[in-house]
């Protein structure tokens, strides 16, 4: 339940299971950096380009510039509004986010919830990213994530009542400077209005302001009162995007930078066996040339040179002989007939429901489903520049990178640095995109530079290194979307009653092997594989899985086990309701009865704007549905498709969409179509990644394709309204594209939908 405190919202339980673990070991990170760096509570007197930060705010680094105060608030540092808000004289109001950006728009609908609270005019508000300061930490389970669509969701009330606290303390500030009382006093767009008209710009009072107390208890707006949110709102970063003056991780530039580039070993945690580095020595440009460790025990050589056309020909010069005896090469022929052998066998228990009635169940659906490796492939590759300086107990570091965990990536630049965490700073920047891929247990790509950085100071050079990977060293380098295969055995009568269903899944734990295998694998089981199954539809199941270990590095990938349990759930709830001659949509809400009401306003929202059963399709064309709820929301789209020479076409997707409050629509809509079109990125030829021999097969996106302009449909989003607070969005709108358009191809061809992603049907 939320409340006036952001204390009191529980979202554990509502997590994808390997943030559960995350969280534990990375709120242990983040203590021990507070630990360091925390001698004593302050108050903080920020003046910073003629602005003034508001409140006490206890958690800084012992070099900003602190002043003793009286009595310390109760507050948490993630309540404190002096971390988050900082007012110029001239009313501009800079609010900082606790997430990355990566293009899902938080570093616009989080100022936007502050700035309701606060009363700001829109106009003068900026935002900025947050450092790995434990102010800045997820304030509902207490780790720096920006992950499981959790951003607005989780930071909701807390930006509320950060808004709300810096208004009063601007308000108190007014009423003591013409001494009248506070409740006399009212606010409008950075203006404190007083008796007979006199008025106060939000500038004009900052100074003050930041000397009175923070209040701890504050009333929020009830939502009737909104004039931002809920507002269609135009990005913050919009004009430097579509002008390309925005900055990315990618572009950081510092004086006498370096950059490097890391051969790795064509088989995961491979090693040097012999190298001839004289041609890549010979390279102008080139620095030094280096091995260095990586991750899961592998070796790599990195090339350190003044820029990066250097460094890659000095890379490309390297003769590299590589030792992979001793690790599994694995080839994805054989390991997808071993996952239908294993599939064919029960498990380790997730479901273990009553499937007697299966051998007598007059109708029978058996299908098996198979899904392959998928890459993260964000446009901004991989990448993170390090700076070292001091020695000993006096060494520094500091990092430039888009990291979606800057908490435990700041730790574990501490560990491969030998530098104390509270001497490692962490500059969060900009990502263009990331997907999960900048989330990562092990920080593998932060270590790895940090690894690059410590050995090129070794070497003498003493200037920042700048890793950065190559779109084939993206593709290329592991961590993808696991490979799956399903197994269903379903039994039903004629009323598409399901008697008893039968589901094995076979494929590897995401976090298994990892730390937090203790904390998220629970009966043999990782949860993050068989999220999305069986909800919301009340059948008896049982439901297993096979965890087998293969010597590819895995990771969630946007929406997590969603990403092939809405695929198989969906498209065979369908062919029920098609064997048995019941409309799909019909036979959705019947199974929603009473107790899923959002997943029905959902559904009905696109079947009503899409003009599903009353419009008549152009011929050759079929609808096709599916709707699914991950991160709390759900989502349903109705679908318009084609078969052409064999080739499915998806012409035209109206989506349903059930978030709660939406705080901004403009958002809502981006990221619904966004989330579509990566989930049609897993439909198309080619979509997988391959090995052979231990060794990947794509390296771009010219042999790992994804949507062009020419495969994107149109794509109209509708919103049911509410004013219950707000759920996640990064994610929920991927999972049911795929189901939805097999299903339009189901209908189309006359057969059951695609087993296989991507679709293969000639």
């Amino acid at each position: 339940m939320y409340s006036n405190s952001t204390d009191t919202f529980d979202i554990a339980s509502q997590l994808p299971k390997g943030l559960q673990a995350l969280m534990q070991k990375a709120q242990a990170a983040t203590k021990t950096i507070a630990d360091a760096e925390l001698p004593r509570r302050s108050f903080l007197k920020v003046a910073t380009a003629g602005g003034f930060a508001l409140g006490a705010f206890p958690l800084l680094s012992q070099a900003q510039t602190t002043a003793p105060a009286g009595a310390p608030s109760g507050l948490k540092p993630t309540q404190q509004p002096s971390a988050f808000v900082r007012i110029d004289r001239d009313g501009t109001v800079t609010v900082t986010i606790n997430r990355l950006e990566f293009g899902q728009g938080v570093q616009t609908g989080l100022p936007m919830i502050l700035a309701e609270e606060l009363d700001a005019d829109w106009a003068l508000v900026k935002s900025q990213h947050g450092t790995a300061d434990p102010a800045y930490v997820d304030p509902a389970f207490g780790m720096h994530l920006t992950g499981g669509s959790g951003s607005i969701k989780n930071s909701y009330t807390q930006y509320r009542e950060l808004g709300a606290r810096t208004r009063a303390m601007l308000v108190s500030a007014a009423a003591a400077q013409w001494g009248v009382d506070a409740g006399s006093l009212r606010t409008q767009q950075g203006v404190v209005i007083g008796p007979g008209g006199k008025r106060l710009t939000y500038g004009e009072l900052a100074e003050a302001a930041m000397k009175l107390p923070v209040p701890e208890a504050v009333t929020l707006k009830d939502p009737k009162q909104f004039r931002i949110i809920g507002q269609p709102t135009g990005r913050l970063d919009a004009r430097a995007k579509s002008t390309g003056g925005q900055s990315y991780g990618i572009d950081v530039r510092l004086p006498g930078m370096l950059t490097a580039v890391v051969a790795h070993p064509p088989v995961f945690a491979g090693k040097v066996k012999s190298l001839d580095d004289a041609a890549a020595r010979a390279v102008p440009g080139v620095k030094a040339v280096l091995r260095v460790p990586l991750d899961r025990g592998g070796e790599g050589v990195a090339v350190v040179a003044e820029g990066y056309w250097s460094a890659k020909q000095g890379r490309d010069a390297l003769k590299v002989e590589w030792d992979t005896s001793g690790v599994e090469k694995v080839d994805s022929a054989q390991q997808l007939a071993s996952y239908r052998a294993l599939a064919q066998k029960t498990g380790a228990l997730k479901y273990n429901d009553d499937i007697s009635k299966l051998a007598t169940a007059p109708k029978k659906i058996s299908a098996e489903f198979a899904f392959p490796y998928l890459a993260h492939a964000p446009m901004e590759p991989l990448n993170c520049t390090v700076q070292l300086s001091g020695q000993g107990a006096d060494a520094k570091a500091e990092l430039w990178l888009g990291t979606q965990m800057p908490g435990l990536d700041t730790l574990a630049a501490s560990k491969a640095l030998g530098v104390a965490p509270q001497n490692v700073k962490m500059n969060v920047q900009m990502a263009g995109g990331g997907f999960g891929r900048r989330a990562i247990g092990t920080s593998e790509y932060v270590v790895e530079a940090c690894n690059v950085a410590r050995a090129a100071r070794g070497a003498g050079l003493t200037a920042a290194v700048r890793t950065l990977w190559s779109r084939e060293d993206d593709i290329k380098g592991g961590y993808y979307r696991p490979m799956h295969v399903h197994r269903a055995e379903i039994g039903f009568n004629a009323d598409g009653e399901i008697l008893a269903w039968d589901h094995v899944i076979v494929g590897q734990s995401i976090l298994g092997g990892t730390p937090f295998e203790s904390f998220l694998v629970k009966d043999g089981v990782d949860g993050t594989m068989v999220e999305g199954m069986k909800e919301p539809y009340d059948i008896p199941m049982r439901l297993s899985v096979h965890h087998p270990k293969i010597n590819v590095p895995v990771l969630w990938w946007r929406s997590v086990g969603s990403t092939h349990t809405a695929y198989v759930m969906e498209t065979l709830i369908d062919e029920i309701a098609r064997s048995t001659g019941q409309d799909p949509v019909a036979y959705r809400m019947k199974q929603f009865g009473s107790k899923h009401p959002r997943h029905a306003a959902a559904l009905q929202l696109a079947v009503d704007k899409s003009g599903y059963g009353k419009r008549t399709l152009a011929a050759g064309r079929a609808w096709g549905v599916a709707v699914h709820e991950s991160f709390n929301t759900v989502i349903a789209y109705v679908v318009e498709a084609s078969v052409k020479d064999s080739t499915p076409v998806l012409h035209s997707i109206t989506a349903g969409v059930h978030c709660n409050l939406a705080i901004n629509p403009t958002s809502v809509e981006a990221q619904v179509q966004g989330a579509a079109l990566m989930g049609l990125s897993m439909c198309l030829p080619g979509a997988a990644i391959t090995l052979k021999d231990g060794v990947v097969e794509q390296s771009n996106f010219g042999d790992f394709p994804v949507p062009r302009i020419t495969d994107m449909p149109t794509v109209a989003v509708f919103i049911v309204p509410s004013a219950d607070a707000p759920t996640g969005l990064g994610e929920p709108g991927l999972p049911p594209l795929a189901p939805a358009f097999a299903n339009a191809i189901a209908k189309l061809t006359g057969k059951p939908a695609p087993r296989e992603l991507p679709f293969k049907l000639a």
